[in-house]
């Protein structure tokens, strides 16, 4: 069940990472995203922040399992958050992707729990 957690912790990191790094080189779709939703412009670099610590504890759980199972939950309260931003506008196009984070965000904690 480890390698199952190690596959899904490490692909959630670096998508998060790519995110991140998205929002701090205020790349023109992500900005336009995230205007989209109401995000301030200086609240994106907060979120790039939130997104990079999160992926951060999650390769630290994998040697700690309570950090990658904080992490993990902190991971889905925000992309549930971001789901719920999207909605809010109804921006469907950009449910998808947070919403499928959301769920990759769950079987990382369910791994991690299982992989204990």
């Amino acid at each position: 069940m480890f390698i199952a957690t190690l596959i899904v912790s490490i692909f959630l990191a670096v998508a998060l990472t790519v995110s991140a790094v998205g929002k701090l080189t205020k790349m023109p779709a992500v900005i336009e995203s995230m205007s989209t939703v109401g995000v301030p412009a200086q609240r994106i670099p907060v979120l790039a922040y939130l997104e990079i610590a999160g992926a951060i504890g999650l390769v630290i759980g994998l040697f700690w399992w309570p950090i990658g199972v904080a992490a993990a939950i902190g991971v889905i309260l925000y992309f549930v958050g971001a789901v719920i931003a999207h909605l809010r506008v109804k921006d469907v196009a950009g449910v998808g992707p947070a919403a499928f984070l959301t769920v990759v965000a769950l079987a990382a904690l369910i791994l991690r729990f299982l992989s204990v």
